[in-house]
């Protein structure tokens, strides 16, 4: 290429001179420009509700407003400060606070605007900006502002339970740009997940909590935002809660139709038994049952068989998560995955299924169970691209094997198994030494199963008469809703039974369930103590998945690494709501396909009047 000729150079510097503003004007405009408006943020391909729905399909807009019901409650409570670590929140206490934006029970991937108006989402997700809508009010008429936008950001995060921390933990700046309008701006990666969940942010009055200890329980009942507010209350008794006549939120296409009891009131009793009694002597109305027992044998009573009460089992998509036997890996004798993986040879589902739960349950095999999200094939390329790079770190298994926990036949005898569980316990160091499961130092391997619910003792004892087979012994340890709760806190068990509920887009929460940060913090969610670098980098995976498909292969690696870890042994679920209600309710034709849609009920006046009439 010939070189430019220098008596070029002014005609070259002349073009340059008049493109230069042209092009910084450009520049300029684009960096101004604005992400437009919208109404509503989504996982999925699109809303379900465009901008101008007028209802939610599972409601009747019409539905009368008014009328009391009862509700339960099981423990005690002793704060209004569901926030934070400490205490006891009282059942209910959600209904007080609103959110900048909220999921519907049919649409469980988008949040659409409540409190704010309209949110605006950069192109390269680095920021998102929120619209609050203004009549946003707090109950004492005060409008919601950016300031409490970022002082609740702010209050939750450092003073609020650790999840906050972990759930926003790529939040690098909020701020008020004006009144109503507040922007988070983003570090680390570009997470798609994260616009959308700030809109989970609980919005609270900044000019109340700013003269109160956020940090602390209270009995004061707080200032809030939502559809109903505290109207009496005794510690650890009962709470009632008033519909806010005059709330802001009513009229708004997500709320037409819900909310429509005048007051709800939660009695708190002290284990599921009695609860059940209260239920079907009518001290309060509707019932989620969670015990297959008393869903085969508890709801043969008068008011059952002549129709007065109704139940019927709610088929739902939503995912169930894990529930199990959780091993604290804090603890030495847990840190062994061959142990783990012994005890679980221990436990006899089939056995329990057929003999304590009437056969309604099914076996989990997965942390992300009833959904695509779930391992239950082999690793695809995809998958294998992720994992290659742990191989050495990671259970061999997770490239080879699809996970099954160990099978019986139901019958109880469970030799086999149990030969199974004494070799891997063998090559572990552990040995048998007068009856009794020893370690190289003499040590003796106990357990003690920390529960909540006296109802799942029934469920623990054949499984420690198994253990005592192996020289293990065990031992269950019930206590109240309190103590249970202070030593969750602090980490202060052996093993519990535990639910890891997911949702169907797992994002930046996992890092509160598996991340090593969280396995310290007390309050957190680690519960089985993972710290694992590893497992770390899975879940990052899972935080930047740019879209649908890299989501559900990401969580698929992390699901089978999970598993194959051992750290829990998985127990049981089924994919339905099974619900008692006493028949004063009406009910839209529509259900929807993740929730029961309780809020969207109503007090029928004929049946209502019917039922009291009933002797």
């Amino acid at each position: 290429m010939k070189p430019v000729q220098s008596r070029s150079l002014p005609m070259i510097c002349g073009i340059v001179a008049l493109l230069v503003p042209a092009v910084l004007k450009s520049i300029a405009i684009a960096a101004t420009a604005e992400p437009p408006k919208q109404h509503a943020l989504t996982l999925d391909e699109r809303p379900k509700y465009g901008p101008d729905f007028t209802h939610l399909d599972y409601v009747n807009p019409a539905a009368p407003k008014g009328g009391t019901i009862r509700r339960h409650a099981i423990g005690s409570f002793d704060s209004f400060n569901p926030f934070i670590i400490k205490g006891d929140p009282a059942a209910g206490i959600g209904s007080l606070f609103e959110t900048l934006m909220t999921a519907t029970e049919d649409d469980s991937l988008t949040e659409y605007g409540l409190i704010a108006e309209s949110v605006q989402v950069a192109d390269d997700l680095s920021f998102v900006i929120y619209n609050l809508r203004p009549e946003a009010r707090f109950h004492d008429g005060s409008a919601i502002t950016a300031d409490d936008v970022v002082f609740s950001f702010n209050e939750l995060k450092e003073k609020g339970q650790p999840f906050y921390r972990f759930y926003y933990a790529n939040v690098a700046k909020v701020e008020a740009l004006s009144p109503r309008r507040v922007k988070f701006s983003f570090s680390g990666p570009p997470n798609r997940e994260l616009p959308q969940i700030i809109g989970q942010l609980p919005v609270l009055s900044k000019a109340y909590w700013s003269s109160r200890d956020f940090s602390k329980t209270t009995l004061e009942p707080p200032l809030g935002s939502g559809p109903y507010r505290i109207k009496a209350f005794e510690p650890g008794r009962h709470v009632t809660y008033e519909r806010v006549t005059d709330w802001w939120g009513k009229d708004l296409p997500l709320n037409r139709g819900r909310f429509n009891f005048d007051v709800i009131r939660y009695d708190f009793f002290r284990d599921q038994v009695v609860a059940l009694e209260a239920f079907k002597a009518h001290h309060y109305d509707f019932r989620a049952e969670n015990s297959a027992k008393e869903w085969a044998t508890g709801y043969d009573f008068p008011a059952r068989r002549d129709g007065r009460v109704k139940t019927v089992e709610h088929q739902h998509a939503s995912p169930t998560g894990m529930q199990g036997f959780v091993f604290n890996t804090r603890r030495e004798k847990f840190q062994n995955r061959a142990v783990r993986h012994a005890l679980a040879y221990a436990f006899d589902f089939e056995w329990s299924n057929r003999q304590l739960f009437y056969g309604q349950y099914a076996r989990t095999t997965s942390y992300f169970e009833n959904s695509e999200l779930a391992a239950h094939k082999l690793p695809n390329a995809e998958e294998l691209k992720l994992l290659e790079p742990h191989r050495g770190k990671i259970p061999d298994e997770v490239f080879t094997q699809i996970y099954q926990p160990p099978k019986t036949d139901g019958s109880g005898n469970i030799r086999g198994n149990l030969r199974t569980a004494q070799r891997l316990l063998k090559a572990a160091g552990w040995q048998i030494v007068n009856n009794r499961l020893v370690n190289a130092a003499g040590k003796p391997f106990e357990i003690e199963f920390l529960l909540v619910s006296p109802a799942f003792e029934r469920v623990v004892t054949p499984f420690l008469r198994n253990l005592k087979r192996l020289g293990i012994e065990g031992r269950i340890r019930t206590v109240d809703a309190s103590q249970y709760l202070n030593r969750l806190n602090d980490f202060d068990y052996d093993a519990i039974v535990q639910t890891f509920g997911q949702s169907r887009s797992p994002g930046n929460e996992q890092r509160s369930h598996w991340g090593s940060t969280a396995a310290d913090q007390q309050g957190g969610r680690n519960f089985i103590g993972i710290k694992d670098k590893a497992i770390d980098a899975l879940v990052e995976n899972i935080a930047a998945a740019p879209d649908r498909k890299s989501l559900i292969t990401a969580t698929r690696a992390l699901d089978r690494v999970l598993l194959w870890n051992h750290f829990v042994i998985p127990q049981w679920h089924i994919r339905s709501f099974r619900l008692a209600w006493w028949d004063r309710f009406g009910q839209p034709e529509q259900k929807p396909a993740y929730g029961v849609g309780f809020f969207s009920w109503w007090i029928d006046p004929a049946k209502d009047a019917a039922l009291t009439k009933t002797p």
